[in-house]
């Protein structure tokens, strides 16, 4: 014979200061949990956005990253006559050859320096990266000194300012337009044309340091990249925009993960205590209730499973207060570094109903925790035991 649910919720009522102060500790936990799930999932979206199934990256053969990265001018044109690459209305092939530098600029928010991608591209660019848009002003003119800046950059950086100008690398650069890049990483960054950079940076005329080519169609690119592999005259690695991308988050989103975890484990166990204490307490002062139960026919079972829903009563409120306080955090933005890059990257938190699902979870794994060894102890009470409180 079960116990009525209606006495679980009439003893958490009676005790309602420490039943509020175990879901606010659960709440606190969950709120947290779910923060740094949403942290490393906005942080993983932004980049995979920035890359397109129907793109492709080059790099040079062993390289990770577009900083380590070299292709010479010969080998880009090599590219370029591939067959698979997509090509305008007069025909030439959408192919971007880019050279990518890190520059150092103060932050508006707290006056410390911050490293800001900065990325020489060909007037391709816009072509090949459909989610990118021109916002306000206009795309930069090749071979002059002129910059085109990310949404998220032109908040960011004290000094970057639409017609505004700015120095760095020997030059005085005017940002003459401002780029919607749909939330992807290029909101972060700096573009400007790739032979003034590299000029700039007195980087080799004759490199760039990847290559950016949209394909005819995503199916294409097997294809594309078996002839760009077996080609003798190209020592290159070939992968699709959006597994680049994809692989690139892989370390910074798994750090924040590990952190998170750890800090939410560590307030979980205070939280698995303050429920412990909750529901010893309440088996304290109800002994007599209980011995009452097990004298009129509830079995230990019975006893057990009532106590236990009743700390995953607790458990559940806390979690879903827990997720109701951190759901405006979604689409709030938050900034790190990108490893890979050794740049500023702006992200916004974004939460999915999985990782509020998650977040539930964590919270029941907590209550039936919290709840498992007062239960076990409440159903083994002795009857006799019991009542010589009454």
């Amino acid at each position: 014979m079960a116990i009525p649910i209606i006495y679980n919720i009439r003893s958490v009522k009676a005790r309602y200061v420490s039943s509020f102060v175990a879901i606010l500790a659960i709440a606190g936990v969950v709120s947290v949990f779910v923060a740094v799930l949403a942290m490393a999932n906005g942080f993983r979206r932004t980049l995979m956005i920035s890359g397109s199934p129907q793109n492709a990256i080059i790099l040079r053969g062993g390289a990770t990253s577009e900083i380590e990265s070299s292709i010479s001018l010969e080998q880009t044109k090599i590219i370029g006559d591939t067959a698979g690459i997509q090509r305008d209305k007069d025909g030439k092939a959408l192919i971007s050859p880019e050279v990518v530098g890190i520059q150092c600029f103060k932050l508006r928010s707290s006056g410390t320096d911050a490293n800001v991608q900065i990325r020489g591209v060909s007037d391709n660019a816009l072509k090949i990266r459909s989610q990118v848009k021109i916002s306000r002003g206009r795309f930069f003119t090749p071979g002059l000194a002129e910059l085109v800046v990310g949404s998220n950059a032109i908040k960011s950086y004290d000094g970057m300012d639409l017609n505004g100008k700015i120095k760095f690398g020997g030059e005085e650069w005017t940002i003459v337009g401002i780029m919607e890049a749909g939330g992807s990483s290029f909101d972060s960054e700096v573009w400007c044309d790739h032979n003034i950079l590299r000029q700039t940076y007195k980087g080799n005329e004759n490199s760039f340091q990847s290559v950016t080519v949209q394909l005819e169609t995503p199916e294409t690119f097997p294809a594309f990249k078996d002839a760009i592999s077996l080609d003798p005259r190209l020592t290159v690695s070939v992968e699709q925009e959006i597994a680049y991308y994809e692989k690139r988050s892989e370390m910074v989103f798994t750090l924040i993960k590990v952190l998170g975890f750890l800090v939410a484990f560590v307030m979980g166990i205070g939280a698995i205590f303050g429920a412990l204490n909750t529901m010893y307490s309440a088996i304290s002062a109800r002994s007599t209730e209980i011995a009452t139960l097990r004298a009129i026919g509830f079995s230990e079972r019975s006893i057990l499973f009532s106590f236990i829903l009743e700390s995953l009563f607790l458990a559940l409120l806390g979690g879903a207060l827990g997720c109701i306080i951190i759901i405006p955090a979604h689409g709030q933005m938050a900034s790190t570094i990108n490893w890979q890059t050794f740049s500023h990257l702006n992200f916004s938190f974004a939460i999915s109903t999985e990782i509020l699902l998650s977040g539930m979870i964590f919270a029941f794994v907590m209550g039936f925790l919290g709840g498992l060894l007062p239960a076990w102890r409440a159903s083994r009470m002795p009857v006799a035991v019991a009542l010589r409180g009454l």
